[in-house]
């Protein structure tokens, strides 16, 4: 489906038996040991399956089955996080269009590239300064977007990078290799960087996974610290057997981090392993085979048509919690001779299972010769930074393929209104949407929505579906402008604190308007307690509101 394709969405049915579960104080009619037996309930509700994480022996060409989404919970806490639309988990019914978005690239890509001065950028017949994996970050202490990145093709350092406004960027002499801006020196395949704002050690505030090229098999992955992301240490650990692509990230829902492993399966090509632990060192010392099978391709990812021998494969994933989920980057290559690698959006909300519900390409290579992105394009760690009403994407790119002596591989930047993933819009005939049951501690409902051309309102409901005063389409003024945080107002309502805790409904009513999120905040500046990716300006922890 492309982006501007539009399906409408069915309407889905409300259980009876779900509505008086959560009449009786959401609790459910099995025994506590019952419920141990279905594992830990996640800040959402869901319930995940015990044993964790499922063992998957197999993999299929089919979409990979999300049970949440096959059996949602009655009631759905909602105070973690905007609350996104790119699936049904949140939706009981509706008459409004789903409607999927690329991100765009920005005109000054590549903000990044390689140059002739710097000896260590071209090391072989490719000059490369470009995110593989690695990592782009803000620092909102210092005020400083960072980027960690390639530098150089076998052999490869790491090297850095800064900017103040994430699009004209500077490479600083430092005092790692004199005279450059190599951070690490290792020849080294993929690489991750991950500041840990938890890490109560100051010296382990860095963290950082590296996959050394040593030109044998089997792979692993080296790990390091650093107080400052510039001096790293010795090898804090070396993992188990994986692929050359593997990265990491962390889950802050479950406090795990989670190891992506890169792997070749039968039928498949390369595809990813998980792996997850509470602690980053002592979780790597994995054995070979104990990594589940993840997630690869399947039959709704299109080959190169050039190709037609050609299967799409699972070249890289990368992954952060954003608001309320964890998205994913999926790198999904093409074909065999030309890799032709896009990046694919994913969504997991227990952080095993991915819902990806559009396989248009979410940041796609050109088919211009020559271009910076021509050829293939990678994520970076972190995977994306809330700047303003956008999202900033950095992707690395190659210009062209081996034989080309003007080859090169950069960091371009790719943007996205914020939450802007998916809408659901109306256009001149009104449509509604009612949520399922939904509870929050919070007392004012904020939304992302553009409706400056017509409007948008709301109302909430009890279990039975039955309006609460004040809080009705009539008393609500409605809202007519086009911004990513506006509050909902009710005509004789302070705010939605009486409702606190209590298992309600929202309806939202649009009029040529879309809809991209909604949250209940605890305070007038529309904090959502959701997690912020790569971070940005004016956000100064992990989280939206935090201090």
């Amino acid at each position: 489906m492309s982006n501007d394709s539009r399906s409408r969405r069915r309407f889905l049915k409300s259980s009876s038996v779900a509505v008086a579960a959560a009449a009786i104080g959401f609790r459910s009619s099995s025994s506590d040991a019952e419920e141990e037996k279905r594992g830990e309930q996640l800040y959402n509700g869901i319930r995940l399956p015990h044993p964790w994480p499922p063992r998957l022996e197999q993999l299929s060409r089919e979409p990979m089955a999300v049970p949440y989404l096959q059996h949602p919970p009655t009631v759905i806490p909602i105070d973690v996080g905007r609350q996104l639309f790119f699936d049904d988990f949140l939706i009981e019914n509706t008459t409004l269009i789903r409607k999927f978005h690329s991100a765009t690239i920005h005109p000054a890509s590549p903000v990044l590239r390689p140059e002739a001065k710097n000896s260590w950028e071209k090391t072989r017949e490719i000059a490369t300064a470009m995110t593989f994996s690695d990592g782009v970050w803000y620092d909102s202490k210092e005020r400083q977007f960072k980027m960690w990145y390639m530098g150089g093709f076998l052999p490869s350092a790491t090297c850095y990078a800064l900017s103040e406004d994430g699009i004209h960027w500077r490479k600083p002499t430092l005092d790692v290799r004199l005279g450059t801006n190599v951070v690490h020196e290792l020849n080294r395949d993929s690489s991750t960087v991950w500041p840990d704002l938890q890490e109560e050690d100051p010296e382990k505030r860095f963290k950082m996974a590296l996959v050394p090229f040593e030109g044998g098999r089997p792979w692993k992955m080296n790990l390091y610290f650093s107080a400052d992301g510039l001096h790293w240490s010795n090898v804090a650990a070396t993992s188990g057997p994986c692929g050359d692509r593997s990265t990491f990230f962390y889950n802050p829902f479950r406090k795990v981090w989670v190891y992506s492993l890169r792997d070749n399966f039968p039928g498949f090509g390369r595809c990813r392993r998980y792996w997850e632990h509470a602690d980053l060192v002592r979780g790597a010392n994995w054995k070979e085979g104990a990594p589940t099978l993840w997630v690869g391709a399947d039959r709704l990812d299109p080959s190169d048509p050039r190709e037609p021998d050609a299967q799409a494969q699972l070249y890289t994933l990368d992954a952060v919690a954003y608001e309320s989920v964890i998205l994913g980057l999926f790198s999904v290559m093409r074909g065999k001779k030309r890799k032709g690698n896009d990046l694919v959006l994913g969504f997991s909300r227990d952080g095993f299972h991915w819902d990806r519900p559009n396989r248009s390409t979410f940041v796609s290579t050109s088919a211009q010769l020559g271009e910076w992105n021509h050829d293939y394009l990678h994520s970076a760690g972190g995977c994306c930074l809330i700047v303003g009403d956008q999202l900033y994407f950095y992707v690395g790119g190659r210009s062209d393929d081996y034989t080309k002596p003007d080859a090169y591989r950069s960091v371009g930047l790719a943007t996205l209104r914020r939450d802007g993933f998916a809408s659901l819009e109306a256009g001149a005939t009104a449509g509604a949407l009612t949520t399922r049951l939904v509870s929050f501690r919070g007392k004012r409902l904020f939304v992302n929505v553009a409706a400056k051309r017509g409007q948008f309102r709301a109302e909430v409901l009890d279990q039975a579906g039955r309006v609460i005063e004040p809080f009705t389409i009539a008393s609500c003024i409605p809202i007519t402008v086009d911004r990513t945080l506006v509050e909902v107002r009710w005509k004789g309502a302070k705010d939605l604190s009486r409702l606190s805790r209590k298992p309600v409904k929202f309806r939202f009513l649009l009029q040529d308007a879309s809809l991209y999120a909604f949250w209940v905040s605890a305070d007038a500046s529309g904090s959502s307690n959701g997690y912020v990716a790569a971070g940005g300006p004016g956000l100064t922890g992990s989280t939206d509101g935090e201090s």
